[in-house]
């Protein structure tokens, strides 16, 4: 008599593994006879001897364990037709091959529809012959049924009972067929099928009572039906119906009746579909099983639609979790504070529109009494514009360092960005050189707005203008000018990202650059009151904000 383990989770669930040797080892080891791919197992866990005609499982002192029916084994136990054998997470059962074997249940959520043989089956070229079918009405928040009191109750207790405190889809599925398995002695399959989000059916979980069933089909017009309409359907000789006769299962296993019910959420939209079927033509579904199949189809929807909308707020909560990590380490990456520079005063100010954004600015120490003032904006905003920002702040950090023509630097790190980024990515950056020996400032820009230089009689230029080149990354081998000019006592310079001057109001009128030049031509006791000043009329201005805003503006005062 031949024997097979039956995988019943994990990345090969629902496999049949022949036992026709004389020793399996079991475990992570690729030379493993039976691979168990699961972070906690070890690499040689457990093996199973022929010994006669009996099979005999031990623990080779693995970590974790090994247990059979739940129960840790310490020495060589006799297997028996129907065990359970658990390897950390990883569960198997032991069968003898007998014409009707233990349930077995098949995880098809990780690898999708045609997972272990099961598929979704076009068959609507013939003619419906539904029974029967039973009606489901939909209100805002629930779903409310016609059928009778008591036939609903035991239903309903039967599934509550299984899914109470159940937080995951993958342990909603077993948990439902199982009730079923329950409530209808004479079932041998069951199915959940699921709609993802572009409406594709996917088989979720089989439950079969045959195990090692393969080349499992299901109508995708019953399906269909059931989704579409709202309806829960059976049909009382399924092996003569013409709906199914392209259905190869059906064929097979000369199926005689299947009930099928849909799935709806707290909305009233059907996403999925619950579906047995029977063998047994002397045990057919009845209209009255429909209506219990009803009841506990919309008790599993109201959990599995819970489980879904559990793992979306843990998954939402851990991207928040990493958001605000990224955005930490973001943060990191600008300046910590104003420059300590004698005869300067300098203004900063830095908002992203999402967690991280793509604006950068940085003041960088340079040898001969010099120093950087870089202002930069990414191409888009959110993590790709914030990561490629993480990449400017290093770049332009190591290149201003190590190169003292400030062209050569500019045009190494155009280079540096045209090799490594994207087609479709650039940024535009604007670099002043500010002199504090000779109170000169030297800029170059690569396709930013110029920096606003505010003269002591209100007159505001903007400086660099005809040097403006490409932003970086478009094109290597770039040759980029720089202008060099006197700042007087008292003179300002204002430097800007896009997001402050195309900041929109709520009919989608820009602020403008003539807006922020207004404010630059009022005298202001300080630069910082002028920063300020400009960032409190953009944020009256705008509805919300669309885009990162960086500014930067300082002053010499001697």
């Amino acid at each position: 008599m031949s024997s097979y383990l039956v995988a019943v989770n994990g990345s090969d669930a629902g496999k049949k593994i022949y036992l026709a040797g004389e020793k399996f080892v079991m475990g992570r080891h690729p030379e493993c006879d039976i691979l168990v791919d699961a972070g906690a197992v070890s690499r040689h866990h457990a093996q199973i001897t022929r010994k006669n005609q009996d099979l005999l499982i031990e623990d080779l002192g693995s970590r974790n364990g090994t247990f059979v029916n739940d129960t840790a084994i310490n020495s060589l136990q006799k297997l028996k037709d129907g065990d359970s054998i658990r390897v950390c997470d990883v569960t198997f059962t032991f069968h003898l091959d007998q014409p009707f074997a233990p349930p077995s249940a098949r995880n098809l959520g990780q690898t999708g529809a045609g997972a272990y043989g099961t598929i979704m089956v076009d068959d609507d070229s013939a003619p419906s012959t539904i029974m029967s079918q039973l009606e489901v009405s939909s209100q805002t928040g629930g779903v409310t049924l016609q059928a009778s009191a008591e036939v609903k109750l035991a239903a309903l207790l039967e599934i509550t009972k299984n899914l109470g405190g159940v937080i995951a889809p993958e342990d909603v599925f077993p948990q439902v067929l199982n009730s079923l398995f329950k409530i209808f002695l004479q079932a041998d399959r069951g199915f959940i099928i699921l709609q993802d989000e572009k409406g594709k059916l996917t088989p979720r979980w089989t439950k079969t009572r045959r195990p090692g069933d393969e080349n499992i089909r299901i109508s995708r017009t019953v399906i269909n039906h059931v989704i579409e309409k709202k309806q829960a359907i059976l049909s009382a000789d399924a092996a003569a119906d013409s709906r199914f006769e392209m259905s190869q299962s059906i064929t097979d296993f000369q199926i005689r009746s299947i009930m099928c019910a849909p799935l709806i959420d707290s909305d009233g939209k059907a996403f999925g579909a619950l579906q047995i079927d029977t063998l047994d033509q002397r045990k057919r579904f009845q209209q009255e099983d429909l209506e219990v199949l009803m009841s506990v189809a919309t008790q599993a929807a109201i959990s599995i639609d819970n489980a879904q909308l559990h793992q979306r707020a843990l998954r939402q909560q851990e991207m928040e979790r990493d958001l605000k990590l990224a955005s930490q380490v973001q943060i990191g990456f600008l300046p910590k504070g104003k420059p300590a520079a004698a005869g300067y005063d300098f203004f900063d100010y830095y908002r992203a529109a999402n967690s991280v954004g793509g604006d950068y600015y940085d003041y960088i120490p340079l040898p001969n009494g010099r120093m950087a003032i870089l202002l930069g904006d990414v191409v888009g905003h959110g993590v790709a514009a914030s990561l490629l920002m993480a990449k400017l702040s290093a770049d332009a950090r190591y290149t201003l360092a190590s190169i003292e023509d400030p062209a050569v630097a500019f045009a190494t790190l155009n280079n540096t960005f045209s090799e490594s980024i994207p087609d479709d990515q650039f940024v535009t950056l604007v670099l002043n050189i500010l002199n504090f020996e000779t109170h000169e400032m030297t800029v170059l820009n690569a396709g930013h707005m110029p920096p606003m230089l505010r003269r002591n009689d209100g007159t505001v230029d903007e400086i660099g203008e005809p040097e403006i080149s490409l932003p970086l990354g478009v094109f290597p081998d770039l040759e980029y000018e720089k202008v060099t000019i006197p700042i007087a006592v008292g003179e300002r310079i204002i430097l800007y990202t896009d997001g402050i001057n195309e900041a929109m109001d709520a009919d989608g009128e820009q602020f403008g650059i003539p807006r922020v030049r207004e404010r630059a031509q009022e005298q202001f006791p300080s630069v910082a009151q002028l920063g300020q000043a400009i960032v409190k009329d953009v944020r009256e201005f705008m509805g919300s904000q669309f885009d990162d805003m960086c500014l930067v503006c300082y002053e010499r005062l001697e």
